[in-house]
């Protein structure tokens, strides 16, 4: 059978993270493994061993490997995304970062923070968990209707004028997906993705945009401390899915396969290379 595009694009994604965020210390410990945790350090060498060769170098800073490791993945879905225009057609791009008020089912955000900064008590009232700054969004622009008119007349001046996707009626960019991108997971980390989903469900007005997380955690115990439940987040995606399997087969680690098997069976995990599709329904 012929390769597809995204088993290429699957593994220039891991060449990618293997340039300089997936190394091995001097004592050849993964930099995406608890080095505390003998379990952590031997799954992440068997997805490793899978993937690829890591060079030998220093671990990054928590940081700088989390922002690196979101690039990548922002590139992996906007070259991913460019090749599925004929499943969703539209002007999308996919952006680092930025405030959820930008787009417009979160506009109103704005005026809310505007009134908390000229009053105190409605401030303390209100905090600040709904002021939410994405790591990955994928946007789609405001349409004119030259383009929705193009292959018959569908809107006019009298119809259709409260849609956000018209460019007459708002000139925001629509907010279609938000990615949550964790290089790896402690508790602390996972329910920090849960709270900023969870607000994007409770704020918004009008549609509610896809909601994911993305991680490099070589643990399944941990992954399940974010892929578990439901009504927060879409679903986790697993940066070396298939291949983490793999080491917990060769590890004959039951408990953790047992687990895992539960998440992807339970549509709460899945492999980076579904996403782009995923994000496209």
């Amino acid at each position: 059978m012929t390769e597809g595009w995204l088993s290429e694009a699957r593994r220039e994604f891991h060449a990618s993270v293997l340039d300089g965020i997936l190394t091995r210390s001097d004592k050849g410990i993964p930099s995406n493994a608890d080095k505390s945790s003998q379990v952590s350090v031997a799954i992440a060498d068997g997805i490793l061993h899978r993937i690829g060769a890591a060079k030998t170098s220093a671990k990054l800073p928590g940081q700088t490997a989390g922002a690196n490791f979101e690039q990548v993945c922002a590139t992996f879905v906007e070259v991913c995304f460019e090749r599925l225009t004929h499943l969703r057609p539209g002007q999308f791009a996919v952006k680092k970062g930025g405030d959820i008020s930008e787009y417009d089912q979160y506009s109103h955000l704005d005026e809310l923070a505007s009134i908390a900064k000229s009053n105190k008590e409605f401030a303390t009232a209100l905090g600040s968990d709904y002021l939410i700054s994405p790591d990955i969004v994928v946007i789609r622009e405001p349409e004119a209707d030259s383009v929705i008119n193009s292959p018959t007349q569908l809107v006019d001046e009298q119809t259709a004028r409260l849609t956000s996707l018209r460019v007459v009626n708002s000139t925001q960019p629509i907010l279609h997906a938000s990615l949550s991108c964790k290089w790896t997971l402690r508790s602390d980390r996972a329910q920090n993705a849960r709270s900023e989903g969870l607000n994007l469900v409770r704020n918004r007005k009008g549609r509610l945009p896809h909601i994911a997380a993305i991680t490099a955690e070589p643990t399944p115990g941990r992954i399940a401390s974010l892929a578990l439940g439901t009504g927060d987040i879409d679903c986790v995606y697993h940066f070396a899915l298939y291949e983490l399997r793999s080491a917990l087969v060769e590890l004959e680690r039951e408990d953790a396969l047992e687990l895992l098997d539960t998440m992807v069976e339970g549509k709460r995990l899945r492999d980076i290379s579904d996403l782009p599709l995923d994000l496209v329904i």
